[in-house]
């Protein structure tokens, strides 16, 4: 049927029987009903409904609209509880995105998120590109930089990723460690290969370091760590992270421009359903004790 607003208006004259009871439990006027009931039958090419002083009676094709009409309102309503369901349920595939130097901040909130509902399965993508939450490719995104913008989007800070210069002990006894910014300029270095990548301390390093003295570069920032930790070059490395590391040291006192924001964005249509408030607000709960148990150390 091509238009099922005339169904609809039908439907309600076959059960209420008056023109005037079906607008009014339509909401709309009672010339729109009556036009929809003559549009509707010269579609059909059949009279649909018998009219008489007292309102409308249906005919025998009216009878049999009636009982398909009102089927399938009751599967609608039963649609609509059923999806009504899924919103306030936490179930379910939960899909979250970022870069992949970033997944283990979420690992841990991922872990215990599924411990307390354990009927979700995390599908966890990681990429360069950002996904597109609009289309629908993720739930939940883990994004650094510069606040999101998309239009449609919910952005909420979360973390302060610390960055800082580091170099492996192999590469300060070859080459010595720099006094100052000034004195970089005699110093290799390990950065990312796209000069546009939009990390703030990438930009800080391309601002305050010829390109030639880049001397190993790489989009894969797991290698980047690791060709600094090899003795490669001088590369920044976050400072969460680096615990972990022997023999490397801290180069150069840590800028503010160095730090990363970390920003977990939703998209506007599933921000406020309970699967995803849950996570977002186990996130925000997991990282803040992350963050009060490093300023006690």
């Amino acid at each position: 049927m091509k238009n099922w607003d005339e169904v609809k208006t039908a439907y309600q004259v076959a059960k209420l029987g008056t023109v005037s009871g079906a607008a009014d439990a339509l909401g709309i006027h009672h010339a729109t009903v009556i036009r929809h009931i003559d549009s509707l039958e010269a579609r059909l090419n059949v009279k649909l409904f018998q009219r008489h002083p007292r309102g409308y009676s249906a005919t025998e094709a009216g009878s049999d609209l009636l009982r398909v009409a009102q089927a399938t309102a009751e599967q609608f309503q039963q649609l609509s509880g059923r999806i009504r369901g899924h919103a306030s349920d936490i179930s379910g595939d939960l899909i979250v995105t970022s870069l992949v130097e970033n997944a283990t901040l979420l690992l841990e909130a991922v872990v215990s998120f599924q411990s307390i509902h354990p009927n979700i399965c995390v599908r966890y993508h990681t990429d360069e590109r950002p996904f597109r939450l609009e289309y629908g490719e993720a739930h939940v995104a883990l994004r650094a930089g510069p606040m999101p913008n998309e239009p449609d989007n919910i952005a909420q800070r979360i973390y302060s990723q610390q960055m800082a210069l580091f170099a492996s002990d192999s590469y300060i006894d070859q080459h010595g460690t720099p006094r100052d910014i000034s004195d970089l300029s005699r110093h290799r270095f390990v950065a990312h290969d796209n000069a546009d990548y939009k990390a703030p301390f990438n930009r800080w390093l391309r601002a305050h370091v010829a390109t030639e003295q880049i001397v190993f570069r790489s989009t894969n920032l797991q290698l980047l760590e690791q060709a600094v930790l090899s003795g490669a070059g001088i590369g920044f490395l976050n400072l969460r992270d680096c615990k972990k590391y022997q023999k490397i040291q801290r180069i150069l006192p840590m800028q503010k421009e160095w730090a990363s924001p970390l920003w977990l964005v939703t998209h506007v249509d599933l921000h406020r359903t309970a699967k995803v408030q849950a996570f977002l607000d186990h996130v925000k709960n997991v990282i803040q004790q992350e963050i009060k148990t490093e300023d006690a150390e």
